[in-house]
């Protein structure tokens, strides 16, 4: 298990920006959706500061050891895995650790799980033949994508983090 998260930094960065009251009043005042209104680069950076690790350059994992998978709660995790550098991607997600987060659609509640490294590795190995078959032939596709489901993930991870109704609980 990953130790020493920084809570504390990244909830407060939650309650500055990603609940951002004044911001979240302006969509209502002017009729846009609060769902969606939180990139998922957003969440990485959420990531990066409980984890402490940075952002890497390139393709591959979004951290240095983790993958960030954000979703409304229980909404599936896209993977994504693009023609040049799919199987590499796809090798590296076997070896990293996985946070998913799960998120209500205004934001107010909030649960991040933990897939320590290799917990993962039958799944991506049971993707490997059809992400291969996407790529083969004269016209390959460019991207494959698969997901896994909210049972699936929690199943396989452990809660590291939640927020409830705006509060800090876990």
């Amino acid at each position: 298990m990953v130790e020493n998260l920084n809570k504390k930094e990244a909830y407060s960065f939650y309650k500055t920006y990603i609940v951002n009251q004044s911001k979240q009043a302006l969509f209502t005042r002017y009729n846009f959706p609060i769902a969606g209104s939180v990139s998922s680069i957003d969440w990485e950076l959420f990531a990066a500061i409980l984890t402490g690790q940075k952002k890497r350059a390139g393709s591959g994992a979004d951290l240095k050891g983790f993958e960030v998978k954000s979703a409304i709660m229980g909404n599936s995790f896209e993977y994504q895995y693009h023609l040049n550098s799919g199987i590499e991607k796809l090798k590296e997600d076997k070896s990293v650790n996985h946070l998913f987060i799960s998120y209500s659609r205004n934001y107010r509640d909030v649960e991040v799980r933990l897939a320590n490294s290799g917990g993962l590795s039958n799944t991506f190995d049971k993707w490997r033949p059809g992400l291969e078959k996407n790529y083969a032939g004269e016209n390959p596709k460019q991207r494959f994508r698969k997901s896994i489901s909210t049972g699936k993930a929690n199943q396989m991870s452990d809660v590291v983090m939640k927020i409830s109704n705006l509060i800090l609980t876990v």
